[in-house]
């Protein structure tokens, strides 16, 4: 792709990443999945979400895991993808992915919460922001049990990382400050770009609206645990 600063040249790209990306992350895998097995729409069960935690609501531990699997694969193929074109058409078509998800075209605007898909986004983007987000997640799911708990946890100190990482790379760093540790050369700089921790900032506070309802549930202590069929 041409200099990015040369934004009549790069945009075209960056709008055909973007979009690219948006019709990767619009499709609606859980819905897929679980109409193909014969069980319905899953917008009649449980929460009505196309995630892969209401998938789990069928009972069918090997769709819900195929359904997060295949969200987070389709954020992390639109980056892999637009990576050709550079970091910033990759950061596009993540956010149009990542969107897409939230907001597919196919179901009227109405999707899922998107945290699957910010996992995979995260790990092909920069993957030791990635690699936070999925071991926080597990880990708070293991303590709780909760998956709403999980996914706003790993969403929200990722982000911190990320900007963290981001601050110690930064034009303004002391010359010889700590490095991070076990991450080198290019992949480096690669993970700690300012454009990975701003644009993650937006995804986390869209992931949080998206949670709004649960995070009600979670402060009046009804929110189910996982493995709930209903709720």
């Amino acid at each position: 792709m041409p200099d990015p600063i040369s934004w009549s040249f790069a945009g075209p790209f960056l709008v055909a990443a973007f979009v690219a990306g948006y019709l990767l992350g619009s499709v609606p895998f859980g819905l897929v999945l679980v109409r193909a097995a014969g069980l319905g729409d899953i917008r009649s069960i449980g929460s009505g979400n196309i995630g892969a935690t209401n998938v789990l609501r069928t009972g069918r531990k090997d769709l819900a895991l195929a359904t997060l699997v295949l969200d987070s694969g389709k954020g992390a193929a639109a980056v892999l993808i637009a990576q050709a074109w550079g970091h910033e058409a990759a950061v596009m078509a993540a956010l149009g992915s990542f969107l897409g998800h939230l907001y597919p075209v196919w179901l009227r605007f109405k999707g899922g919460k998107g945290v699957a898909t910010t996992l995979g986004i995260l790990l092909a983007l920069a993957w030791p922001v990635g690699m936070a987000a999925c071991l926080l997640w597990l880990l708070t799911a293991a303590l709780f049990r909760i998956s709403s708990l999980a996914a706003l946890t790993g969403v929200a100190l990722s982000t911190v990382y990320a900007a963290w990482l981001g601050w110690l790379q930064g034009p303004g760093r002391i010359a010889g400050a700590w490095e991070p540790p076990l991450i080198a050369g290019d992949i480096v700089q690669a993970a700690v770009n300012p454009t990975v921790w701003q644009p993650l900032l937006v995804v986390a506070l869209l992931v949080f609206w998206k949670h709004r309802a649960n995070i009600g549930r979670l402060l009046a202590g009804t929110e189910p645990r996982i493995g709930r069929k209903k709720g």
